[in-house]
């Protein structure tokens, strides 16, 4: 069994991190990573509507409206996205992600960039080759932040360093959305969006490269007093060997399972509406471009926000044990799902002429899923820091097949974008999802460190039964 050292920090060595220290580096990088990286992937959402137009604002930038599969080419990203992610939290737990996260988010941006010149010589069919390998290097991205945050973080930091990080991705949508807006609408056109995205990520990979460290242990700079204030609590093993990953124990843990259904459900209703508000918008609300990209932006901006509210007071409720740390999980992901449930399900009966309560609807329901990441989201780690990267990759990648669903499913429930009752059912659809999921994470969520983060407890199980068949 491996043990784990806890280091008991004096007081007045607590008192006196209050300074930026190094660990807010690596967080401060992290965030501008997913703030692009969002950009990237929300760009298209905003693009395609420029790009299937009869009339560009210039004549001598290229439309296809002939494309019928617009909803086949906003997924096509997450068919990469879901391959490498349990397989990045294992890189990144075993030899750091430093590395990888700096060559797949060079290439994935490099493809990016390439977006406008494959759909030119291929068609649609280009355009989803490079969303589909850009797909497979992001998903690097989110495990090996897991990661990093598991080693970065003492536990009374945990919740609001975590959605300090991933609010980068709901800020990205909101810059992603009114930038690409702004510029497809104008004689710059929307090939310079992919252009601009994608080498803000190659200089970003860079940055990430040369900054970003694997641990306070490796990191040759840090004061012994942050190093020591870190470790104290982030329940993660010290020694070089690496714990060996407890399969059976993960796969048959219900409080896993029930991030992993929760996790479901927000990633069918964030992208389902992320990749199709601005459809919405443009079909049923009749906004132009540019109106259209800024209220798409709204619900992220409330999203944004509601990130710096939710966790310091989740934090403080935790750390002032005015609640256990699994009854704020389960709080803040209940509205990070109940909450959006409503809106939604209250969508289903506005019409075009209402645009306001349309408009009300879609922020509540954007807007409260980010609650999430003070709740399901951070959980993983609550339950097993050492396995952090692997357990994100496997709920993350498991669930990222919805986000692949959801926007398919608007093409299988209708193809006439401009029919009230398509879009009905795909907000019922979504509402129902997220409040059967919500459920059963309020019944089955737990918050304790389990006690297969610290050992490889399906061998140490088989050895026993081996023992007691021996004995008897």
């Amino acid at each position: 069994m491996t043990e784990v050292k806890v280091t008991i920090v004096p007081e007045k060595e607590k008192s006196g991190l209050k300074y930026i220290g190094v660990r807010h580096v690596q967080f401060v990088i992290i965030f501008f990573g997913l703030l692009i990286f969002y950009g990237q992937r929300t760009a298209l959402s905003v693009a395609i509507i420029a790009m299937t137009d009869e009339n560009p604002p210039d004549p001598s930038i290229p439309t296809y409206p002939d494309w019928d599969n617009t909803d086949t080419i906003l997924s096509s990203f997450f068919w990469g996205y879901v391959v490498f992610q349990i397989g990045a939290g294992q890189i990144g737990e075993h030899f750091g992600p430093r590395y990888f996260v700096t060559g797949t988010m060079i290439l994935g941006s490099i493809f990016n960039v390439l977006i406008p010149v494959m759909a030119q010589a291929v068609g649609p069919t280009g355009v989803i080759v490079c969303r589909v390998i850009q797909g497979l290097n992001q998903g690097f991205l989110y495990p090996s932040t897991h990661v990093l945050i598991s080693q970065w973080t003492p536990l009374s930091e945990r919740t609001r360093v975590s959605s300090m990080v991933y609010s980068g991705s709901s800020l990205g949508i909101v810059i992603s959305m009114i930038l690409s807006g702004a510029i497809a609408d104008s004689s710059l056109g929307w090939p310079s969006v992919f252009y601009i995205y994608g080498s803000a990520g190659i200089i970003w990979g860079i940055i990430f490269g040369i900054f970003i460290v694997n641990s306070p242990s490796e990191h040759k700079t840090i004061t012994e007093e942050e190093r020591k204030y870190i470790q104290s609590s982030n329940s993660v093993t010290k020694d070089q060997k690496k714990v060996p990953t407890p399969w059976k124990s993960i796969f048959t843990s219900l409080p896993i399972w029930a991030i992993f259904i929760t996790s479901c459900a927000q990633a069918w209703g964030t992208f389902t509406l992320l990749t199709e508000i601005p459809s919405f918008l443009n079909s049923v609300m009749n906004f132009d471009m540019n109106s259209n990209s800024q209220l798409s932006a709204l619900p992220y901006c409330l999203m944004f926000i509601i990130n710096f509210v939710a966790s310091p007071i989740s934090d403080k409720l935790i750390s002032n044990k005015t609640v256990s740390v699994i009854t704020a999980r389960k709080i803040c992901n209940s509205i990070s799902c109940f909450m959006p449930s409503a809106a939604l399900f209250a969508l289903g009966f506005v019409d075009g002429t209402q645009q306001e309560l349309a408009m009300a609807m879609l922020i509540v329901a954007v807007g409260m899923s980010s609650v999430a990441n003070s709740g399901g989201l951070v959980n993983v780690i609550d339950l097993a820091p050492n396995h952090a990267g692997t357990l994100f990759g496997m709920t993350n990648g498991c669930s990222q097949i919805f986000s692949i669903m959801g926007p398919l499913t608007v093409g299988f429930l209708g193809t006439d974008k401009k029919d009230l009752i398509l879009w009905r059912k795909v907000f019922w659809l979504a509402s129902g999802i997220y409040l059967g999921c919500g459920l059963f994470y309020v019944i089955f969520a737990k918050g304790e460190v389990q006690k297969w983060n610290d050992k490889d407890s399906d061998e140490v199980e088989s050895k026993n039964k081996e023992k007691s068949s021996e004995n008897f």
